[in-house]
């Protein structure tokens, strides 16, 4: 836990940083200073709605990106277009995107459907506090006061 003189109180984060920005502008040693947050808590935003379609949808692109650079790598020493048996590298490197997007569509089908913590939503979580103090060390707090606040600009 940092130790020092409180030299600033703010509601929100932003402000905080601000105040630190003020500080280092003048010169103020970085290393001294310490955001703190107090009353924390953890807030999950839901972001949309997990489906079938979007889990399958999120495995066919990303089978599909790795199914390009597969195919451009493996692809691209492709043999003489005079021969109609043989595919060209465009071919080939269009067949391993198709064939890429399949098995990420159904990897992703399978383990979504298999998972035993299967929520209807993805969210991101954040940790917020209600207050967030500035702290510097006591021998440097009279010099980070006398520094004009102009974090509200």
């Amino acid at each position: 836990m940092p130790q020092g003189e409180v030299v600033a109180d703010f509601k929100d984060y932003q402000a905080a940083v601000a105040f630190v920005e003020n500080l280092i502008a003048h010169n103020f040693p970085a290393g001294a200073v310490a955001i703190v947050g107090s009353d924390l808590r953890t807030v999950e935003r839901v972001r949309a709605k997990m489906s079938y379609a979007k889990v399958a949808l999120g495995g066919a692109t990303t089978g599909a990106w790795l199914g390009l650079i597969i195919g451009l790598i493996f692809g691209s020493g492709a043999s003489d277009p005079a021969n109609a048996g043989e595919l060209t590298s465009v071919e080939s490197a269009f067949s391993a995107v198709i064939i890429g997007a399949g098995i990420g569509m159904l990897f992703n089908v399978i383990r979504f459907a298999m998972a035993r913590n299967k929520r209807g939503f993805i969210s991101s979580s954040n940790v917020v506090a209600s207050k967030y103090q500035v702290q510097v060390p006591g021998d440097l707090a009279d010099q980070a006061k006398a520094i004009p606040d102009h974090s509200a600009n």
